[in-house]
């Protein structure tokens, strides 16, 4: 009975294979806004203000690294979760791939959300005339704690490594 569990927990692992696939898919979604964004641009990209051209560029920088992000996550998770990806020799590999365990993933993923969040918060502030102060600080707060949440995910990984 023991061996039985502890196989159908071992193999329940596969579960996990749809949902990064999923992810596969939210990065097509990304890729398809990524690029509706650049088309609904360029017909008006001599009439554009400089700022409102800076904003939506923020903006694909944004989906670019959330898109980055989702490919981390995605291939990372599989190869630590699931199951090692069988990279034929010829083939382009990424120099990361087989190297990031789940605690360097979890950095990863943390440096990403601040970076995230800086870009959305210099969106925010680029357009900081139009947003009440309240609102503007909340911004600020949750960008500082995302910073400091990263900060204390490294410096505990750092202890547990020494």
């Amino acid at each position: 009975m023991e061996r039985f569990i502890e196989n159908a927990m071992y193999a329940s692992r596969w579960l996990l294979a749809p949902i990064y696939f999923g992810l596969s898919l939210a990065l097509l979604a990304l890729a398809i806004k990524f690029f509706q964004e650049i088309f609904h641009v360029l017909p008006a990209i001599f009439s554009m203000a400089e700022a409102d051209l800076i904003l939506v560029l923020l903006s694909l920088i944004d989906m670019a690294l959330v898109g980055g992000l989702l490919v981390m996550v995605m291939i990372s998770g599989y190869e630590n979760f699931v199951s090692q990806l069988d990279i034929d020799e010829g083939k382009e590999k990424l120099n990361w791939l087989g190297k990031m365990d789940s605690g360097s993933l979890k950095m990863k993923v943390a440096a990403s959300i601040v970076a995230i969040s800086s870009i959305h918060l210099l969106k925010v502030f680029m357009d900081a005339q139009n947003i009440n102060d309240t609102k503007l600080m909340w911004y600020v707060i949750i960008h500082m704690t995302f910073v400091a949440s990263a900060f204390a995910m490294g410096y505990l990984d750092k202890l547990t490594k020494h």
